[in-house]
């Protein structure tokens, strides 16, 4: 790695305000967790650290902020040595925000701000003068008094930023800071970022597995298994896939991109990734193919060559150093095959028959409305998406719709199943996968299959039989003995869908299913889902991500418990380049009505 690609001119002196030097972390149990790390980082700069669960982001966060020693290696601030007597002099010149935001969630905002101040050991007029612009700054000032774990995700990310930018750091190291958080929120604290790197001199670290908000940083550094394998500016890792991104739009109008893209990602012998865009897939070489192959190959699409991103770049270096992820999904599929071949086409054509029906929704919780009054159906096989900022009404929705949660007003039908009246039998005919993944982490994988097996009357040799299926088409059979807790996020992500589908469900819903995930993972995840929809089984999802929701056939968009829009994707986005701006577009279009209305009724 050079100094150029991480934006230095210098190593020496005040001008390095982070460096590693050949840092290395082995913890008893899990070996060597980070192995020879080298980089250097200069202020004003905004650097993502990226790489898939278990890369050993967190724990090179963790050594920046003082909290976890090295096993071998150097880690200096500013040029002075991290450890020793200068540890808590060099902490304080460190903001750090883990991963849930480091908040204390029975105190209130200001409370927090006061804890914060506290321990950062503020003056009187410091905490004043700071708590006020940081409120302003993170449009938080109304909302003082309420507890923070009754904050939205949004409000929540906004209050654990503030409080790590109280005592003005130098350095600010933010762990994973938009997972779950809906795109106004992750636009905020972008701006919020920007604004601050720059005026303020501040280095400013931040881990993601989201490609988009790390070519949004002046550096990258990509680590995998611990190594540091990539390092330079997003335009550097993006020029390393030329020639190779192409866009590619099927010729007949109405099908649904995932169609196009599972077909694509099949395709191991000449592409190497393919992901839902716009109207179309953007999809990548394994460049030997041009736009004429390409056409020769697929008959009835479209393709034109695209400007190489920094994802495509990761994705191509990724492969060299890791392999093809595909080839293993591609053994996975087999789980869910069936004789429905035709339920795609049923869903096109417009097939009468829904497996949910919701009419005048409503859920209360005392005198507040989280969902008012909300219709839609969902046909047999459709991927149906539930869209919305944080605190919108989409997860009390779900919740309803899995007989978590009773209905206040209106019908709720699930396959066939009235759930005011029958939950406990709705519940029968579904699968659940929540974003936290309802696992046991004391029990293996094999302990939590066979309990799950259990609950759903799955027992005895026929158990034993769907367990076994899972456990393959999962890849989970190397991990039977391994406790749960202890596994990799994209593993707990497969045995969390593994005990959902145990009992072939009806009806699947995922709830932030792939929430923090790496792209292998992501990609994978969604192949198993679009085969389930094959199948005939019909998927409810929500998520903040909104490349995911041109996966799905139709999607609604919730915002403060009301229906803002329900239809296709290409419905939803029309006059938008991405489903990024067209979900802020319809939200703060609705946002400003309700603020008009409410003046003219003042």
């Amino acid at each position: 790695m050079t100094d150029a690609a991480i934006g230095l001119t210098s190593d020496k002196g005040r001008d390095c305000a982070l460096a590693f030097e050949s840092v290395s972390r082995s913890e008893k149990g899990a070996g060597e967790i980070l192995s020879g790390i080298t980089a250097r980082f200069a202020s004003s700069r905004l650097v993502a650290l990226v790489g898939a669960d278990g890369a050993g982001k967190t724990t090179l966060m963790r050594i920046a902020a003082g909290i976890l020693q090295p096993t071998a290696g150097r880690v200096t601030v500013f040029g002075e040595r991290l450890y020793g007597k200068n540890l808590a002099r060099l902490q304080k010149q460190c903001g750090y925000m883990p991963q849930k935001f480091g908040l204390y969630e029975d105190l209130s905002v200001a409370e927090n701000f006061k804890l914060y101040a506290d321990l950062f050991g503020l003056s009187e007029n410091d905490r004043k003068e700071r708590t006020r612009e940081l409120l302003e700054m993170t449009a938080l000032t109304a909302f003082t008094e309420r507890p923070a774990g009754k904050l939205s995700g949004g409000m929540k990310q906004k209050l654990g930023l503030a409080c790590a930018l109280l005592n003005r750091p130098r350095i600010l190291l933010l762990d994973e800071p938009t997972v779950g958080v809906d795109p106004l929120s992750r636009r905020d604290l972008w701006r919020i970022l920007r604004e601050n790197a720059a005026a303020r001199d501040m280095l400013i670290v931040v881990a993601t597995t989201y490609m988009d908000e790390a070519a949004l940083c002046d550096d990258v550094i990509v680590l995998e298994e611990g190594h540091m394998r990539v390092a330079g500016t997003p335009e550097s890792i993006a020029r390393h896939a030329k020639g190779c991104t192409f866009f590619a739009e099927q010729e007949k109008s109405g099908l649904p991109v995932r169609l196009l893209q599972d077909r694509l990602i099949a395709d191991t012998e000449h592409l190497l990734d393919a992901v839902p865009e716009a109207a179309g897939v953007r999809l990548l070489t394994n460049g030997a193919s041009d736009t004429q192959q390409l056409q020769a190959l697929y008959p009835g699409v479209r393709f034109t060559e695209r400007p190489s991103t920094l994802e495509d770049g990761y994705l191509v270096l990724r492969k060299g150093f890791l392999g093809d992820w595909r080839l293993e999904a591609e053994e996975s599929l087999s789980l869910f095959e069936s004789s429905g071949a035709s339920v795609d086409e049923k869903v096109l054509e417009g097939d009468p028959g829904s497996v949910i029906h919701a009419k005048g929704l409503v859920r209360r919780f005392g005198t507040f409305v989280a969902v008012d009054k909300t219709d839609f159906d969902v046909a047999r096989g459709e991927i149906f998406g539930l869209l919305g900022p944080n605190g919108a009404g989409k997860t009390t929705t779900f919740k309803m719709l899995c007989g978590l949660l009773e209905v206040s007003e209106g019908e709720l039908c699930v396959a066939g199943v009235d759930v005011r009246h029958a939950r406990e039998k709705a519940r029968e005919l579904l699968g659940y996968m929540s974003q936290k993944f309802s696992l046991y982490p004391g029990l293996s994988v094999l302990e939590n299959l066979t309990f799950f097996a259990g609950a759903y009357g799955l027992t005895g040799s026929r158990g034993k039989k769907r367990i076994a299926q899972v456990m393959q088409a999962f890849g989970l059979e190397p991990f039977a003995d391994r406790p749960a807790g202890t596994l990799p996020g994209g593993y707990k992500q497969r045995l969390s869908m593994a005990t959902a589908l145990l009992h072939r469900p009806q009806i699947l819903f995922l709830d932030e299913p792939t929430s923090g995930a790496d792209i292998p993972t992501r990609r994978r995840f969604w192949r198993w889902v679009t085969a389930l929809a094959r199948s005939g089984t019909t998927v409810v999802v929500t998520t903040h991500f909104m490349e995911e929701a041109l996966y799905c056939d139709r999607i609604l968009i919730q915002d403060a418990g009301k229906s803002l829009i329900l239809g296709t994707p290409e419905a939803v986005r029309a006059g938008c380049a991405t489903m990024n701006e067209a979900f802020i577009r319809v939200v703060t279009q609705a946002r400003r009505e309700e603020a008009d209305r409410r003046k003219e009724a003042a």
